[in-house]
């Protein structure tokens, strides 16, 4: 009995053993394989990628210039839209962009005072017109019988660019205490557009641009330009061969085109 019972635990040993020199050999050859891929890997280019933060205003413009620019460069760009007062916000507080192209240049002399954007690098490249709308099954132009016991949609009055430049279009008109009790304010100027698309609201002030790209809504009329005027101021945050060429590209004649296609007009 002891000697089958020496021969069972010497069994179990060798088969123990076995085991444990295959797993070992596993394991070594799991641990070469990882870093032959990290090595690989590592000798890989890296992506070409440049970080644009832009107005909402720019977003169906801007995205067909950044393709073509991906097309003839090879490099992403990758695109955040949100209000110019928002984004000017996180930039000033360390947000990683590498250019920012703001619809306001007031949020744009603010970033430059604090010098968070590469000095003598901004463009004024573009400008653009506010326009009263209203839905499109809405009949009449005058405003105020459009108006109704409505609402008004427009961008922060206080912040956003297109919200700064109607309620100073309103005051230039006289309306601005009639109108100021019926407003509603959004974050950005594609939120007041949303809002007479919808029929939330039976007016709203946003740019040209973006009455263009809105079936549901129509034109009313074209408010007056104000002063300053409207701007959109284009920098590089950080720098970069990246950021700078599609500074470069912005500017060019190809990106202008598109830019102009979709009712933007260059500073006079």
């Amino acid at each position: 009995m002891s000697c089958d019972a020496s021969e069972g635990a010497g069994h179990r040993g060798a088969v123990n053993s076995f085991l444990a020199g295959r797993w070992r050999g596993m394991v070594g050859a799991m641990s070469r394989s990882l870093l032959i891929t990290l090595a690989f890997l590592a000798a890989l280019p890296a992506v070409a990628e440049v970080r644009v933060s832009a107005a909402s205003s720019l977003r169906e413009s801007l995205s067909a210039v950044a393709a073509a620019f991906e097309g003839e460069t090879g490099t992403d760009v990758v695109l955040s839209f949100a209000g110019s007062s928002q984004l000017a916000r996180q930039i000033a507080a360390g947000a990683p962009v590498d250019v920012f192209f703001s619809a306001n240049a007031a949020w744009m002399d603010d970033l430059e005072a604090r010098g968070a954007v590469v000095a003598g690098s901004r463009v004024d490249l573009l400008s653009n017109s506010l326009v009263l709308i209203a839905p499109v099954a809405a009949e009449g132009d005058d405003p105020f019988a459009l108006l109704g016991d409505g609402r008004v949609a427009m961008g922060l009055v206080e912040a956003v660019p297109a919200g700064i430049y109607g309620k100073a279009a309103f005051e230039k008109l006289g309306w601005w205490e009639r109108i100021a009790p019926r407003v509603v304010q959004g974050d950005n100027v594609r939120a007041a557009l949303r809002l007479v698309a919808r029929g939330e609201a039976a007016l709203g002030v946003v740019y040209a641009t973006d009455a263009v790209v809105e079936p549901k809504v129509r034109v009313v009329r074209v408010l007056p330009d104000p002063e300053p005027p409207i701007l959109y101021p284009v920098v590089q945050v950080r720098s970069g061969e990246e950021a700078a060429a599609f500074m470069a590209f912005l500017q060019s004649e190809a990106a202008l085109e598109i830019f102009r296609a979709a009712g933007f007009r260059e500073p006079e």
